[in-house]
């Protein structure tokens, strides 16, 4: 295990392979915990503190991202660092994370750690040399910022837990939305052993809150909970196919988040598809929009799609799409209206909705002070009446709707418009940066 970890490479080559290798890993957020610091240690956690995506100006995202190893013995042919690929392979040693992720966070750039990892040798081999590292940074180094990790599906549960007890937040990614996917393109990897310690995690996390709520000072196991991510366009699986899984993560194992991954052709293979559009983003954009539907707005996927209606419409969002198929239940009056009620209307969200449920209650609302507690009045004048009134007159007729809607131009988000660009920030760019 010694040789194939500790390479004979300078820290720098393998951080700009490594952080290289992780940038096709979605798979993290913000840490949604809370940790501060006492008078020992160093770094604190803050839930809105940890910031893992590029702003709109460029600057750094305060994650460092890196894989442990991109080595691997399985062979999936959607991934860059399967076994075949004739690619510059590295590891790091326990040692050389946590002199990362010290420096770093000592010089201001990160405020926490995405680790991931290739398969090096067997599951617990890699779960192994995760916990060495993690318990290293947390025990030796009393580092307290956000730790995001890598569950390594086929290692000892006794390994995973270890390690859930050191991170904040921890992950399995499924891969592909279903095990007839899997079987195609990783015939090694079987559904039921990535299931296992996605089971295995929240089994114990059920259980951790349970000795928390009895004994205040009890350690608390992945406080952040887990998250996972589907490669979408890489096999032939329909939304409601994927939003289905979904929404069994989210209910069965109070998962924090999904994410939808566009399928990006980075190997030559014959059973690998070839979009000629490129990467599916705006689909994976109305993945997105409607997991926000599920999580938030109290919507169920058998609401949105079914299986005579298996995709979204690309171009409308989701609850536009679903208004236009349900006008029989508008309009809705906002003075009156219960808050789901509102959530249901397009050019509301659950922060506007919250404001006019407790606005209405001093006095009347206008379609002004609407527009100023945040609805969206471009969609929604065509869904609501204020007092009664229309803000002016509007049919009820999808057509007319949705001409208009699609006169609107809608905005998509930033990305979608434009061909992809796969960069993974790094942080020599700029000299002042060097190490």
């Amino acid at each position: 295990m010694r040789d194939r970890v500790e390479c004979k490479m300078d820290l720098q080559e393998k951080l700009a392979i490594l952080a290289d290798a992780a940038k096709y890993d979605v798979a993290c957020t913000s840490s949604g915990v809370d940790r501060q610091n006492g008078k020992s240690g160093m770094g604190n956690c803050i839930a809105p503190g940890i910031c893992h995506s590029f702003s709109s100006d460029g600057r750094c995202i305060s994650l460092l991202k890196i894989l442990f190893t991109n080595e691997c013995i399985f062979d999936c042919r959607y991934c860059i660092n399967r076994r075949s690929n004739d690619v510059p392979r590295a590891s790091f040693t326990p040692q050389e994370v946590c002199d990362l992720v010290v420096e770093f966070y000592r010089r201001n750039y990160i405020e926490g750690l995405f680790l991931s990892s290739g398969i090096l040798k067997s599951p617990d081999v890699t779960m192994d040399l995760l916990y060495q590292t993690l318990y290293k940074l947390r025990r030796e180094y009393q580092f307290r910022g956000y730790i995001h990790v890598k569950a390594i599906p086929g290692a000892d549960p006794e390994l995973i837990e270890r390690v859930g007890y050191l991170a904040d937040r921890m992950s399995v990614n499924l891969e592909l939305p279903t095990a007839e996917g899997l079987r195609v393109l990783a015939p090694q990897k079987k559904r039921d052993k990535m299931l296992a310690p996605i089971q295995q995690l929240q089994r114990a996390r059920t259980q951790n809150k349970n000795e928390v709520a009895l004994y205040r000072h009890a350690p608390k196991f992945v406080p952040a909970g887990q998250s996972t991510q589907m490669i979408i366009g890489a096999t032939g699986e329909s939304d409601w196919q994927i939003m289905k899984v979904a929404e069994h993560m989210y209910q069965k194992y109070e998962m924090k988040r999904v994410f939808y991954s566009a399928f990006l052709r980075v190997n030559e293979d014959n059973l690998l598809p070839v979009l000629p559009g490129g990467p599916p983003l705006l689909r994976e954009h109305r993945l997105y929009q409607a997991d926000w539907l599920l999580r938030y707005y109290g919507f169920g996927t058998d609401e949105l799609l079914s299986e005579d209606k298996p995709d979204f419409n690309l171009l409308l969002d989701p609850k536009c799409d679903w208004a236009l198929r349900h006008l029989e239940q508008f309009p809705v009056e906002v003075m009156h209206a219960d808050y789901y009620t509102l959530l249901r209307v397009p050019g509301i969200g659950y922060r506007s909705a919250g404001r006019i449920v407790k606005a209405r209650k001093l006095g009347m609302l206008t379609y002004e002070n609407l527009k100023k507690m945040g609805v969206v009045l471009k969609r929604a004048i065509y869904f609501i009446t204020c007092d009664g009134k229309q803000m002016y007159p509007v049919k009820l007729q999808e057509d007319y709707i949705l001409r208009n809607l699609l006169d609107g131009k809608e905005k998509l988000s930033q990305g979608t418009k434009r061909e992809p660009v796969y960069e993974q920030l790094t942080l020599f760019d700029d000299p002042r940066f060097s190490v």
